[in-house]
């Protein structure tokens, strides 16, 4: 597929028009990469294990992740999202919840060798001296709880290690950002009362509120409420590119006043205000082949595969879009990592994928094997090792660390 940038395109990234990496600098990030621990906050995954039936030392297929990209990757680690469709699972949220948390741990108990549960930051810098893939959880969408603290608890005891608070719908106890401005939804004005029992409870627990796809003022909220770092498991800079879903400076900074980290989205919709606009353009013609897509699986009572309007959206971009709506240059993302490392400082910025949540990814980055690159550009942009390290990982390592402890003081 040509890369070529129309001058629609050109203001993508502020360094779009300058993507070569020089040879010397490819060589001293390859070297940093290697040597680094490598963590990913945010994968959609889990769906295909329980799905699918997909096993991850299986082929890529249609997918950006699986053990063999990780390695090539130098991906240590990975939290899986344990995210329920709020539509479709309505009264059953814990179920399917449970069933994606049993996808995850039957993965493990299939790869004893290739595979290990983390349940602490301690737990991820073992299995990486091991030479061990590392498995972590995290719930995304507090109405997998079903307003109830019982089941909290009983997610966290089974190996999950943060929850974000909303996915992007509100659900009883906190407000989110995807449907704030619905008139028909009920919204709270941030967190109810049992909202900020939620955050404590975590606190106590040791497991990490995650603050992305909340709405503003939830995220104040939250701020008000916790008493241990918080993260943003996959959201980038408003500032850079205008969704709700990214931090605004204030939000950035406030973050890092806390202790916390922002990880960054590789979301082409989230990095690129021109390819948002233009993806949204495209609504009414995927609707349409969704509807399609999903009615066998309607007739039939079943829940439609999660992977079904992945899928759609890839085979209509190929179809009909590759050649007037180009790939989001690689540089965009990379501006979203250092506006983040500026704003908020290189003590709090991190990787948050979101692999396999959503269909098309940036140029230059195809699955987990690519993570090398984020490295060359950053390092290409005057990044030392000592902060290559701090994003790729340590950043992460410190604040599940700093949550764990905070626990006990809870």
């Amino acid at each position: 597929m040509p890369q070529v940038v129309p001058p629609a395109f050109s203001l993508l990234g502020r360094q779009a028009m300058s993507c070569s990496i020089n040879t010397e600098a490819m060589v001293d990030a390859a070297t940093i990469h290697a040597n680094a621990l490598v963590i990913d906050t945010h994968a959609d995954t889990p769906q295909r294990f329980v799905d699918e039936c997909w096993d991850f030392s299986g082929p890529l297929g249609d997918g950006m992740i699986n053990l063999e990209t990780a390695r090539a990757g130098n991906l240590a680690a990975e939290f899986f999202a344990i995210w329920v469709e709020p539509t479709q699972w309505r009264g059953r949220y814990a179920f399917r919840t449970l069933q994606l948390i049993d996808g995850v741990l039957q993965q493990i108990r299939k790869h004893p060798q290739t595979m290990r549960l983390g349940l602490s930051s301690e737990h991820i810098a073992q299995a990486h001296k091991d030479g061990v893939f590392c498995a972590l959880m995290g719930i995304e969408g507090g109405h997998s709880i079903e307003a109830d603290l019982g089941l909290l608890r009983i997610y966290h005891q089974l190996g999950v290690r943060y929850m974000t608070l909303t996915w992007s719908n509100t659900n009883e106890w906190a407000d989110s950002s995807g449907d704030e401005h619905d008139p028909a939804v009920a919204h709270h004005n941030g967190l109810t009362h049992f909202g900020r029992e939620v955050v404590r409870e975590m606190n106590h627990l040791g497991m990490m509120v995650d603050v992305s796809h909340v709405s503003d003022k939830t995220f104040w909220d939250v701020l008000q409420t916790t008493r241990a770092p918080i993260i943003a498991s996959h959201s980038s800079a408003r500032a850079v590119t205008n969704s709700h879903r990214n931090l605004t400076d204030e939000q950035l900074r406030a973050v890092a006043t806390n202790n916390g980290v922002v990880m960054v989205n590789f979301y082409p919709s989230f990095i690129s205000d021109q390819w948002h606009t233009a993806w949204t353009n495209t609504a009414e013609q995927r609707n349409a082949l969704y509807q399609a897509a999903e009615a066998p699986y309607i007739e039939r009572g079943e829940p439609v595969p999660y992977s079904l309007p992945l899928k759609v959206d890839r085979d209509f971009y190929a179809r009909e879009l590759s050649t007037t709506l180009p790939l989001v240059p690689l540089a965009a993302l990379i501006d979203h990592f250092d506006h983040v490392a500026k704003v908020a400082g290189i003590d709090h910025v991190g990787i948050g994928t979101d692999f396999d949540g959503f269909p098309i990814l940036p140029a230059e980055i195809q699955s987990a094997a690519d993570l090398p690159k984020i490295t060359a550009a950053l390092a290409e942009r005057g990044y030392t090792a000592e902060q290559l390290r701090k994003l790729l990982g340590g950043n992460l390592l410190r604040v599940f660390a700093d949550v764990q402890r905070a626990a006990s003081r809870v």
